[in-house]
């Protein structure tokens, strides 16, 4: 059996030039807005994630402090009977 050749899309980079982005309609003015909106933004969200790791160390580290002496001695992994 032939094969059929496809049909050339040559009308769909046609649409593609006719389709505006929100870019295109957007004032430039509003698209800085939006972008240092955006870069903002992220750098808050960069700033909360930090201060969340920084706040989980301080709690382990907490945590670590108020062990009793029993808690310390089953965490650890020494074992008795290699020393014997």
């Amino acid at each position: 059996m032939a094969k059929r050749k496809q049909p050339t899309k040559h009308q769909s980079t046609s649409a593609k030039e006719d389709v505006l982005t929100l870019k295109d309609t957007l004032n430039t003015g509003v698209l800085e807005q939006l972008k240092i909106k955006q870069k903002e933004l992220k750098e808050q969200e960069q700033q909360q994630k930090e201060a969340e790791e920084k706040r989980k160390k301080e709690e382990r580290r907490q945590r670590e402090k108020n062990k009793s002496f029993e808690e310390l001695l089953n965490d650890s992994s020494m074992d008795w009977t290699k020393f014997k």
